[in-house]
């Protein structure tokens, strides 16, 4: 059975993105690996083994084209609330939090934020099929 371990994203300025992650949600270095043209650096945390893959293409200049087809990641909180409120003090400007329905119930609560290279990151509150 397959069991995911990381997403990889593109990013163009390293340190503005590892000071997002960690302000954002304590994602942390686990390894940074160099190579010729580029560099591999993998962000967890405590939470969880899954990991965010930053890559760095060395000499680039011009920001990432995201594209159409890039949906998002996610990431579930233990207070979604808290959680806002944490990260509109630290200027990261979430989107407001909103209810999405199913059925006539809350199928989840949660709020978008984006990276600084533009990569939307869903967070949502903790709890039924969002652990």
């Amino acid at each position: 059975m397959a069991k995911a371990i990381h997403s990889m994203i593109r990013v163009l300025d390293e340190q503005r993105a590892l000071d997002f992650y960690s302000k954002a949600f304590g994602l942390d270095v686990a390894e940074r690996l160099g190579f010729d043209g580029f560099t591999l650096v993998y962000l967890s945390n405590p939470e969880s083994e899954f990991e965010v893959e930053l890559t760095i293409n060395h000499g680039r200049t011009e920001p990432y084209t995201l594209g159409d087809g890039y949906g998002h990641l996610a990431v579930s909180v233990d207070s979604l609330e808290a959680e806002h409120t944490r990260l509109t003090g630290l200027g990261l400007n979430p989107l407001p939090i909103k209810e999405f329905m199913h059925q006539g119930k809350i199928l989840a609560k949660f709020f978008f934020i984006q990276d600084p290279d533009g990569y939307k990151i869903e967070v949502l509150q903790r709890g039924g099929r969002y652990k």
